[in-house]
């Protein structure tokens, strides 16, 4: 389901890709009404993603499981580059857009960050996206619209509003690739982690000298007692945003002029 190999968002036809993802036209397809829609073309490739990894993805994939032929599918979607840009639109519809209106911008930016974090333990092929050039669809414009009102008028300039929602992505993105990578071992080697700490400590034992790794001793030792937590990564996940969040804050503090929205 998770390989290091990497696919691009944007690397198809940019201005054919902006008219499926808003629907400018129904397709290049000539003649009677369409067979399917694009939405039903990309809730196919987000199935074979979701089971079988971005890897197994091909145009000729999907058609198969829609019963028409690879040069059919074509006229509806010229390429896998397009395809890719709608699948990750579809799947931010599935982030509410919604905040509690008592909620402080801490609150909202840490249920932003939680919302990216299930997204991606629920359709793990997005970690294997690069998206340097993002599809440009209503979902991914409306999804970057709401994590910015996050912190909107919390005395951060516009540049480093973007900047922050940035560096959550990125936080959220490394932890869940971690989060899903850890699974993974599991699946295929057949041991979960205490079991493999279990069978691995005894041989450690016998080469490890105590004394000349005192402080990674020490600490690993006292990680093992709560389960082996600095692998455990929901807990390293909650940690992490804790210690990021604090640093949002440092930085509103030290805003010498949060009237100045333009730096």
């Amino acid at each position: 389901m998770f390989a290091v190999t990497t696919d691009f968002s944007g690397g198809g036809d940019p201005r054919r890709s902006i008219e499926l993802l808003w629907g400018l036209r129904p397709g290049s397809r000539p003649g009677p009404k369409p067979r399917f829609t694009v939405a039903e073309i990309a809730a196919s490739a987000i199935a074979i993603a979701d089971t079988e990894g971005l890897g197994a993805l091909t145009m000729r994939k999907v058609a198969d499981g829609l019963g028409v032929s690879a040069m059919s599918l074509y006229t509806y979607v010229p390429g896998k580059g397009e395809l890719i840009d709608l699948m990750l639109d579809t799947v931010l519809a599935e982030v509410s857009l919604a905040f509690d209106s008592a909620a402080g911008w801490r609150e909202r930016l840490d249920r932003v960050a939680r919302e990216n974090w299930q997204l991606y333990l629920r359709h793990p092929w997005l970690l294997q996206v690069a998206t340097s050039r993002p599809p440009l669809g209503p979902h991914v414009i409306a999804k970057y619209d709401h994590e910015l009102r996050a912190i909107d008028g919390i005395g951060l300039t516009d540049i480093q509003m973007d900047l922050v929602v940035q560096l959550v992505g990125d936080y959220v993105h490394g932890a869940a690739r971690t989060a899903v990578a850890a699974t993974l071992v599991a699946q295929r080697t057949g041991l979960t982690d205490e079991q493999w700490w279990e069978q691995a400590a005894p041989v450690l034992e016998q080469v490890l000298d105590p004394a000349a790794t005192p402080t990674a001793t020490r600490v690993g030792a006292a990680a093992g007692e709560e389960y082996n937590a600095a692998s455990d990564p929901a807990r390293a996940f909650d940690f992490g945003l804790s210690c990021l969040l604090d640093g949002v804050a440092a930085r509103i503090s030290r805003n010498p002029d949060p009237g100045d929205r333009s730096r």
